[in-house]
């Protein structure tokens, strides 16, 4: 974690978030067991440089990754490079030298993808109308999708229909075949899932049920649910993000270009048409939760922030995001926890749970229902919104322009009595990423003022749906806040 010199945000440094050249030199070099003084011999260069540049505070150039390639053997894609060898994940195919290089390019589109969600999220809201557009963020968004002001969240009915429902694109379609590496010779993963969990497997990756959405809006009290699985999210998300990242890094001038450029060179995205239309495709939103903690005065209320580890997480690495955020689905997979966890604020109770306390993950492994009125948490939480010290709201329901992932997007305030009650003490540290904040206790957050609000929105790399509950949070501060 480094303090920038004006006092900012206490995070992990940008290049293990952007760029993780240095540290891979790093790795091979202490597996080698040479010295830096040795290395920087082999490579022209003098140890000072070489330190640098392990530390990520001096960038590589592209020359100097390809000499890097020639003189130490680290694979090119280790480097962000497409062409090269390849790190045989599956066993036997990868001696195969057209699939190896498919593979490279796919591993280096999909480390591109990561490294420049941020930028490739603002080019693709520019292939929406002005009238599908979230302010200030990269989210888009059926006009009954956002209510004219927040909505609370308990008045939401919901409803499940545990039927199958139909849907016209999976992933597996020809359209989405440059996303999908070959598996064998001229044959190619079925779905983008695949591909991960075989050449590029994050820390937490596996399919679970989900709700998928099926109709209703905030505005209309009322949201309607399907079942399904993450992975049919992924195989459609990951796959439209993966494409738009391939014809940009293939056309590096694309990334600043209008989005009408991209029009005839998107073909999956193509497909999927209609992106609000939840039977073409199975749109199975995450809950994105933004916390305010209104602290006593003089102090500015403030907001808690996460930075999401590209090694932890499938979707949104390196990325900052507001907190709590996770799927919106059952506890585990069996059958009565689909109706006893099918419940918003059971959900944004949870993640609470796991992302500012650190407890295990419900994942399925034990056998009972979670008896939400005897969880100590749970029941915290319940007890201050009675009392008026918490409230809890929905802002509207959004999809990501680059991956057109969907995201309900809710905000929690809490004033300080509440917010110790909930939370004694706040993780650094969890399974996705870290609680980051402006100083190092990362519990008082960021201050939800003008200038910070400004400057997540227009100079760091957030999260779509995160940018946008903060900016709908802004717009709506007097409602949320009392003011």
């Amino acid at each position: 974690m480094t303090d920038t010199a004006d006092g900012w945000l206490s995070r992990p440094g940008t290049g293990a978030a952007t760029d993780d050249a240095g540290a891979v030199l790093r790795a091979w070099r202490l597996r080698h067991r040479h010295t830096q003084g040795h290395v920087a011999d082999l490579l022209g260069t003098s140890q000072q440089h070489l330190s640098q540049i392990e530390k990520g505070t001096r960038p590589l150039s592209l020359e100097q990754r390809r000499q890097i390639v020639a003189e130490l053997g680290i694979a090119p894609e280790e480097l962000g490079l497409s062409s090269g060898q390849t790190r045989g994940v599956v066993a036997g195919d990868d001696a195969s030298p057209e699939i190896a290089t498919n593979r490279a390019q796919w591993r280096a589109e999909r480390r591109w993808l990561n490294q420049h969600r941020s930028d490739l999220a603002r080019l693709a809201v520019e292939l929406y109308p002005d009238e599908h557009r979230i302010p200030r963020a990269p989210l888009i968004a059926a006009p009954e999708w956002l209510p004219s002001e927040p909505v609370p969240l308990h008045t939401i009915a919901l409803s499940l229909d545990e039927t199958e429902p139909p849907c016209a694109v999976d992933g597996s379609e020809p359209e989405s075949a440059r996303t999908r590496p070959l598996r064998i010779a001229d044959t190619r993963f079925e779905h983008y899932t695949a591909a991960i969990k075989h050449l590029d497997r994050p820390a937490l990756f596996e399919s679970r049920p989900s709700y998928r959405l099926l109709d209703g809006s905030p505005a209309d009290g009322r949201l309607s649910f399907g079942l399904a699985a993450y992975f049919d999210k992924l195989d459609i998300s990951e796959a439209v993000g993966h494409e738009m990242a391939a014809v940009c890094m293939d056309d590096p001038g694309a990334l600043g270009a209008p989005g009408r450029d991209l029009a005839g060179r998107l073909p999956f995205r193509e497909l999927i048409g209609d992106p609000f239309d939840p039977l073409r495709r199975a749109v199975i939103p995450a809950i994105t939760t933004l916390t305010i903690r209104l602290r006593r005065y003089p102090a500015e209320p403030s907001f808690l922030l996460h930075w999401r580890d590209p090694s932890r997480v499938a979707t949104a690495g390196g990325l900052y995001d507001v907190v709590p955020a996770g799927e919106f689905q059952p506890s585990s997979v069996a059958l009565w926890d689909r109706r006893n966890d099918f419940d918003l604020w059971r959900n944004v109770v949870r993640e609470y749970s796991e992302e500012l306390l650190g407890t295990p993950e419900h994942d399925g492994t034990r056998s009972k229902a979670i008896d939400y009125d005897a969880w100590p948490l749970y029941r915290t939480f319940e007890h201050c919104l009675d009392a008026g010290t918490a409230s809890a709201h929905v802002l509207g329901v959004g999809l990501d322009a680059l991956t057109l992932a969907a995201t309900i997007l809710t905000v929690v305030v809490l004033d300080d009595d509440a917010f110790g009650q909930a939370f004694e003490s706040v993780v650094r540290h969890n399974d996705e990423g870290e609680i980051v904040g402006v100083g190092e206790n990362v519990a008082e957050g960021v201050p939800f003022t003008a200038t910070s609000v400004e400057r997540m929105l227009s100079e760091e790399p957030m999260a779509s749906p995160g940018a946008a509950c903060l900016s709908l949070a802004w717009q709506h501060r007097e409602v949320l806040l009392g003011l």
